[in-house]
């Protein structure tokens, strides 16, 4: 799924995936990510690349942090 060869940076294509999974509600509203370390383990990738793309998907307002709760997932319904 991630490509490191192809011309699309690391972080934008997990930023992507991430977007998807949101967007087809397998990650639904009110639900937190997985961990930057589990998304790095799971995709073989630095945490720091991780928190680039949570980073895109909170400028686009599809996630939020809580202090010491996490990444969480908006509900755009509201």
């Amino acid at each position: 799924m991630i490509d490191p060869m192809s011309g699309v940076p690391v972080y934008r294509q997990l930023a992507g995936h991430l977007r998807e999974r949101i967007l087809s509600g397998e990650l639904p509203p009110r639900t937190p990510l997985p961990s930057a370390k589990t998304l790095a383990q799971e995709h073989g990738i630095a945490v720091g690349t991780v928190t680039r793309a949570v980073d895109v998907l909170r400028q686009e307002g599809l996630v939020r942090t809580i202090p010491g709760r996490g990444v969480w997932v908006v509900d755009r319904s509201r």
